[in-house]
């Protein structure tokens, strides 16, 4: 077989486009880092090669095909339950499309395959802050807050979270003897918690509360 210069650029390209998205997962610490990914890409560069070696024009797909069954395989991998919250979708989806961008690279459509790493690497670095200020507009918590089992306590602490600019979705009671365990799950801003947290702390009533 002989080794031609198009298919050694197209597994520079993949080293390079694989190199570029793993350090960035590298930077912040992702399960698939700077090598898995370039491995990723890489793989994928040479499964499309060989497809198109090994099976001709008439099938060049079936191989490379098998390339989206596997690289679901290794996405499923770094998708973890975490206290009640998926985590590692990103990740998987990071994976998945450098297995694109690979095959992109193995079929030899480079400029397509480069303005898509250039998007690709936009949304990873800078989606992130947009993420964090959707975040701030409506950040989501739950406060439990313990005091004495009287009926205007309870109006009273729920006319402060309208009063710090916090929308009330659900609240619930558990009565413990002389004290009563009130549970709220409100939304607003971090600027609007913050001012619920110091009312509660120089609240006399309050015997204790978390979130």
């Amino acid at each position: 077989m002989i080794v031609l210069p198009e298919d050694v650029l197209k597994l520079l390209l993949a080293i390079l486009i694989g190199g570029l998205i793993g350090a960035e997962r590298e930077y912040h610490d992702r399960a698939a880092g700077f090598r898995t990914i370039i491995f990723i890409c890489v793989g994928a560069t040479l499964f499309t090669i060989f497809s198109q070696k090994l099976g001709g024009e008439s099938d060049a797909v079936r191989i490379a095909s098998g390339i989206v069954t596997g690289v679901g395989f290794l996405g499923a991998g770094v998708i973890l339950r975490d206290a009640g919250r998926i985590i590692g979708l990103t990740t998987a989806s990071t994976i998945w499309l450098t297995a694109a961008l690979g095959m992109g690279v193995g079929g030899g459509y480079y400029l397509f395959a480069g303005l898509a790493t250039g998007i690709m690497l936009i949304v990873l670095w800078f989606f992130p802050r947009i993420e964090r200020w959707i975040d701030d507009l409506r950040h989501e918590r739950t406060y439990e807050v313990v005091c004495a089992a009287k009926s205007e306590e309870m109006e009273r602490l729920t006319s402060a979270f309208k009063e710090c600019g916090l929308q009330v979705h659900l609240q619930k009671q558990i009565k413990s003897g002389t004290d009563v365990t009130w549970t709220w799950q409100v939304s607003g801003s971090p600027q609007s918690h913050d001012r619920l947290v110091q009312r509660l702390l120089s609240d006399a009533a309050v015997r204790e509360f978390r979130f």
